[in-house]
């Protein structure tokens, strides 16, 4: 008990702050002196001037206690609640992109994450969303297409896992860019 209860935990918590210290800590990003979120989990970005993360069956790990488990939905193939979910968030970006009801949407945006707090989206749901927040902010369609590109991260080593961008930075990169403009 005293060495896997006490010791193990002690030398791993000490390894680890000396050698991946952000990491360790949370990836907290921090604006102004304020914790505004980690690299490491999504968060909701509501409104059409921000890009928004994969849909959560676990609100985003989140709660008034900051408690809650993040999770999956465990909805299988053919549950209808689970169709019900896809087609309502389909239909919330067509909408929020005033594109018509047979338009193409990128899965990772209507289907949510495993997690519930999957802090990525790929580039092609960035770049499905770059019209919607262009227009939101009045910027340049490829303004927002250069911060994009700014923010994909290749998969890990060169073979691991697929491209991806993290919406909490590149909606904060949004947001500088705006204050900037102004």
């Amino acid at each position: 008990m005293v060495i896997t209860g006490i010791l193990y935990p002690l030398v791993m918590t000490v390894c680890l702050q000396l050698a991946f210290p952000h990491q360790a800590n949370g990836s907290l990003i921090e604006r102004d002196g304020k914790i505004v979120g980690s690299e490491l989990m999504a968060q909701q970005f509501q409104g059409a001037k921000y890009f928004w993360p994969r849909p959560s069956a676990a609100t985003y790990g989140t709660g008034p206690t900051g408690l809650n488990a993040s999770s999956g939905s465990n909805f299988g193939p053919t549950s209808a609640q689970l169709q019900t979910n896809v087609r309502t968030n389909a239909k919330a970006l067509r909408d929020a992109s005033k594109l018509p009801a047979d338009a193409p949407v990128p899965a990772d945006l209507v289907y949510a994450s495993a997690s519930g707090v999957d802090p990525d989206i790929s580039p092609e749901a960035a770049t499905f969303q770059i019209s919607r927040v262009a227009a939101a902010r009045g910027m340049r369609e490829d303004q927002v297409n250069a911060l994009v590109e700014k923010f994909i991260k290749p998969s890990q080593w060169g073979f691991l896992g697929e491209p991806r961008v993290n919406v909490l930075l590149l909606n904060l990169a949004l947001d500088a860019a705006d204050t900037k403009k102004s």
